[in-house]
Formats: C-alpha cells, structure tokens, sequence
C-alpha cells in the first residue's frame, strides 16, 4: 500500500518539476540566461490564482488564467526591465553581463517574495481545484486533482514538443539555441526570438505554479525552494537539456518522496542535493548536458 502511494504521489510531484525545469532549461538553452527568479514567478501565478478565487469569486478556470497571466506579465517585466537591459548595456562589460544577470533575477525574485508576503502575508495559499473528489487506485484513495495535474503537466510538455519540433517558431528557436549568429544571418531578429522564449516561459512557469498551489499549496517562502529544486534539476540533467531536466525532475520528484514517507517531511530536500553534489564531481555536464 505505502509503495503504492508514493509511485502515485511521487509520479504527481515529478510531472509538476518536469514541466517549470522545462520552462527555466528552454530560457538556458536559448537565450543563455539562468532565471533565479523562477520560484518568485511560480508563487505569483499561484498566489493570484488563489486571490481571484478569494477575493474576487472567480470559478476554478477563470481563477487558474489569471495566475498563468500574472506570471506571464512578471516573465515579461524580467526580461524586459531587467535582462534585456543589462545585456544590451555598455556600462558593463561582456564577460561581467552573466553575473550582473544571475544577481538581478535572483535580487527580483526576493522582490517579488516579499511583495506577496506583504499584500498576502506569508500563510500558505490553496488554489481552488478545477476537478473535485477522490478515486481509488490500487487500493490507494487519491484525490482527483493529483491526477489531473499530472495530465496537464505531460498534456503542457507534449505540445511544447510539438510547437518546438513541428512548427516553424520552433525550428526557429532550436536554431538559435545552436547557432544564434547564424539565426541573425538568415534575417531573423534574436530579440524577437528571445521574446517569444520568455512569453513559452511564463506560460509554462504560469501553468506550473497554479498546479502546484492547487496540489500541495504554496507560500512566500516557497519561492526560494521551487527555484533551489528548478536549478537542481536542470544542472542534473544538463544545462541547455530538456530531456535530461525530465529525467533529472523524476529522478529528484521521487527521491523527495521516498525522503518525505520513509524518514520526514523536513529532510525531502537533503537527498536530491547530495545527489546532485556527487553527480557534479563525477559528471560536472549533467546527465544529457552539452555545456
């Protein structure tokens, strides 16, 4: 019965890391920039999902799109306030751009942490669920929404697949990824290219947070562990690898699980990071990486 509950719990909490590492690895991939503000954008999007559920009386849906637009608005106000301008400034030099980079998401994403414990105080927030109840598997009472958001979790990284790898955007950003002088050379402007990036970004960063706050619930103090795990994943799997941050999410997704059912709750973390400490010695690429 216990092996039971923690493949079905474990596969539920893997499918939601799956889906925003795949969203923070694309950002990597094509751009070459690592967001430290990820978990902040992933408490917002559940955090207004649950406002306009509270506050405002929105249905479960309508409460759901409001977060995935919050978050997309804070990804754009990222890149366009904070990333664009310190790449395309003259004041710092090339080399130092990276690390002004990584400081500025990371100083944002406290921002934004601090913003929401101010206007919603630090209590932990539960999304209303858009599918209700409880079903029995393998002997294993498991509610609905566990179920539903491991479906659109793979239903969100099955058409990112598709968009990427069968339409003419997609093709356009795995180009760039590999060769950005070469997408500039053919005529195709990279800041239209990184702000369509930056738009899949929010989305999937929007639809992760809103699933996660209907499913475990989340807090200001959230936002520093979902970006923790976010960096710990895509470094496992391979900076710039979707595939390996898929890997590396249920690898990670389980291990917390086992943690959290067989030892305590408040030791989930310290496997994962072990893990990834051995596996940065050993293979410091990751598991699929090609940086």
């Amino acid at each position: 019965m216990l092996g039971w509950q923690i493949l079905i719990d474990g596969f539920a909490i893997s499918s939601l890391y799956a889906l925003g590492a795949t969203g923070f690895t694309l950002i990597f991939g094509v751009t070459g920039v690592l967001n430290l503000s990820h978990g902040g954008l992933m408490v917002a999007a559940a955090v207004g999902a649950w406002a306009a559920g509270s506050y405002w009386g929105f249905g479960a849906l309508a409460s759901a799109a409001v977060g995935v637009g919050a978050c997309l608005i804070l990804a754009l106000a990222t890149y366009g306030l904070i990333v664009r301008r310190l790449q395309l400034t003259t004041k710092i030099r090339e080399e130092e751009k990276e690390i002004f980079i990584l400081t500025a998401t990371l100083l944002w994403g406290i921002m934004i942490q601090e913003a929401i414990a101010y206007l919603f105080t630090n209590n932990a927030k539960t999304v209303l669920p858009i599918v209700e109840g409880v079903v029995e598997l393998a002997g294993v009472r498991t509610p609905k929404n566990e179920l539903f958001t491991a479906l659109i979790c793979w239903i969100a990284i099955a058409g990112l697949w598709l968009a990427v790898n069968r339409s003419r955007v997609g093709k356009i950003l795995l180009a760039a990824s590999m060769n950005p002088r070469g997408v500039t050379l053919l005529g195709v402007e990279l800041s239209r290219v990184y702000l369509a990036v930056w738009v899949i970004y929010g989305a999937l960063a929007g639809v992760a947070g809103v699933l996660l706050g209907m499913f475990l619930g989340v807090s200001s103090y959230s936002a520093g562990p979902l970006t923790a795990s976010a960096f710990s994943i895509v470094v496992l799997g391979g900076l710039g690898s979707v595939s390996g941050s898929l890997i590396a999410a249920y690898v990670v997704g389980y291990l917390e699980t086992l943690t959290a059912y067989l030892i305590s709750p408040a030791y989930r973390e310290i496997p994962a990071l072990l893990l990834l400490v051995i596996v940065m010695y050993v293979r410091p690429r990751g598991l699929l990486g090609r940086r």
